[in-house]
């Protein structure tokens, strides 16, 4: 059994990430093995560093989340309960958390929190559809220099134009001479 100052100590942890990081998903796990819960963590630790998993004493995340915006949640602290957080992307932690569900059935959302507004189950299953930021910023980037490659592709098809013209007219002036 824990200490008082132990769990108070996991609060304050707890209450600090929920200040800090802007994306926290809650999730069930019971009936769970030992194993798919290391392979769940694997997969996150391999996945993006800013991820953390943790599993949770019910009332201690309740206190911890006092003051955050995880306390829109506090409802859900019911039964076997771990967050997941992350402060950067949460469709990467979404798809991670979505096939792990897929695989286990045991393992379920009971709710998230996206830059402080919670999010409905069904809402997180789209968030998953999301394309990651890496993938967003590379078809910006794509879309950005599509036009100045179209702009270079004309401009060169002129040139281009030009060059089997005069090939056309040495060739006509060549059979003329000869």
């Amino acid at each position: 059994m824990k200490t008082r100052a132990e769990k108070q100590a996991q609060i304050d942890l707890l209450a600090s990430e929920f200040r800090r990081v802007p994306h926290v998903f809650v999730v069930g796990f019971e009936g769970l093995s030992v194993a798919k819960d290391w392979e769940l963590r694997g997969k996150l630790r391999a996945a993006q560093a800013g991820i953390k998993y943790h599993v949770v004493k019910n009332r201690l995340a309740q206190k911890a989340a006092e003051g955050t915006p995880v306390a829109q949640l506090n409802e859900q602290f019911k039964g076997m309960t771990a967050v997941a957080l992350t402060p950067d992307d949460p469709a990467t932690l979404a798809k991670l958390l979505t096939e792990f569900a897929k695989e286990n059935p045991t393992f379920r959302f009971k709710g998230a929190v996206i830059e402080g507004r919670a999010i409905a189950l069904d809402q997180i299953e789209a968030i998953a559809n999301l394309p990651t930021k890496p993938q967003l910023m590379s078809q910006i980037m794509g879309l950005i220099n599509a036009q100045p490659q179209r702009l270079v592709n004309v401009m060169q098809g002129v040139i281009r134009n030009l060059v089997v013209v005069l090939a056309q007219i040495r060739d006509q002036k060549a059979q003329a001479e000869g």
